[in-house]
């Protein structure tokens, strides 16, 4: 059973910065892509970035030159450092991955940046 848990989330004032991390068990964890998406409140949820097992990395232009994505697979972690936050940050932060056929979500972690 692949579960996957995010923590790190909190409040914060525009401008400051948070790290957010996804815990992996009961999978290969070096061996998959992840991703970061985050929903806010009466919106659909909406991709944030991707590192792929070789460490590829992408991002959605909405957040490009302020996150960073990185992963310990050692620890079977990914984090997410945001930095330089906006208001329209505000969301629920998920992690994911999907391999042979199946998604994998984990339960979410609020971030609240106040202006």
């Amino acid at each position: 059973q692949v579960q996957l848990v995010e923590s790190g989330g909190g409040l914060v004032q525009a401008g400051g910065s948070l790290r957010l991390s996804c815990a992996a068990s009961g999978t290969i964890f070096r061996s998959y892509d992840m991703a970061w998406y985050r929903q806010a409140p009466d919106s659909q949820r909406e991709w944030v970035g991707s590192i792929g097992s070789g460490g590829r990395l992408d991002y959605a232009d909405s957040v490009k030159g302020r996150f960073t994505i990185s992963r310990d697979n050692a620890k079977n972690t990914m984090y997410l450092q945001m930095n330089s936050l906006k208001p329209e940050d505000t969301a629920v932060y998920y992690c994911y991955t999907a391999f042979f056929g199946s998604h994998y979500w984990g339960q979410g972690t609020q971030v609240t940046v106040s202006s």
